[in-house]
């Protein structure tokens, strides 16, 4: 019988060595962003593939996310006799918190496993082989766009997220629940300043990060066969949720000193 002991350290040294082939893959890819000449074609593609095709989903996610929240919230500060903060309430919670992750969940479902099947697919093709065999940097191609269009969509997306939300919650607190329109948007200006926008453009730029790096380090390293590509998908959406997870756990410590 083996010994469990035994088990358990294989598998602690299994992890850690995909962990750090998984830093070593994102330091690697970093570097060649500063290696000239950069695709930008091929980031452009990347950014409508990230941006354009998850704008309806993100617009929907959006109006609804906004309307639910200013309704919970309204019945929430009532009780206190505060309705009047409900626009910096929304406003807050949105570019803070539901933004960023909402929409980073809803482009990783989206776009995250389809970038992974896609790389997959040049792997066990052997088009990544052969852009080796020609000298050609696999990852200046593939990761190099696909991180940098990450990291200007995600911003983006939770900026659209934030703002049709805000307007979301503005249709449910005025018209349905009487609210004024300038108390609304007045206290919000009020409340809401410079350094909360910029803790949600961090955390869209770390799930823009992670999503990206997960997806592509799964696809580029997916093995050969239709197996081998359905298991790296498979495990960049786990991955990707986990990492979200972590991500929120790193967002707390933020929050705790970014105040």
């Amino acid at each position: 019988m083996t010994n469990p002991v035994r088990l358990v350290g294989r598998w602690a040294l299994s992890e850690i060595k995909n962990m750090g082939s998984m830093f070593i893959f994102l330091v690697t890819s970093v570097g060649h962003i500063f290696i000239p000449p950069f695709k930008f074609r091929l980031m452009l593609r990347q950014i409508w593939f990230f941006g354009n095709k998850s704008l309806l989903v993100i617009l929907l996610t959006g109006s609804f996310t906004g309307m639910v929240l200013s309704l919970q919230v309204f019945y929430t500060l009532n009780k206190f006799g505060s309705e009047a903060l409900l626009g910096p309430a929304v406003a807050l919670s949105l570019i803070r918190e539901l933004g960023p992750v909402l929409s980073a969940l809803m482009v990783t479902g989206r776009a995250g496993s389809a970038l992974t099947a896609e790389i997959g697919i040049m792997r066990i093709s052997e088009q990544i082989d052969a852009l080796i065999s020609m000298a050609l940097s696999p990852k200046r191609y593939l990761i190099v766009p696909n991180l940098v269009a990450a990291l200007i969509a995600f911003p983006l997306l939770g900026a659209i997220f934030d703002l049709i939300g805000i307007y979301g919650g503005y249709v449910v607190a005025v018209k349905l629940l009487g609210l004024s329109s300038g108390t609304y948007f007045s206290q919000m200006q009020s409340f809401v300043n410079m350094d909360d926008i910029w803790v949600g453009v961090v955390k869209s730029l770390s799930f823009g990060l992670i999503v990206a790096w997960v997806s592509c380090y799964k696809g580029y390293n997916a093995g050969f066969g239709a197996k081998g590509v359905s298991r790296a998908t498979t495990e960049a959406v786990v991955l990707s949720s986990l990492s979200s997870i972590l991500i929120l756990i790193w967002d707390y410590f933020i929050g705790s000193v970014w105040v």
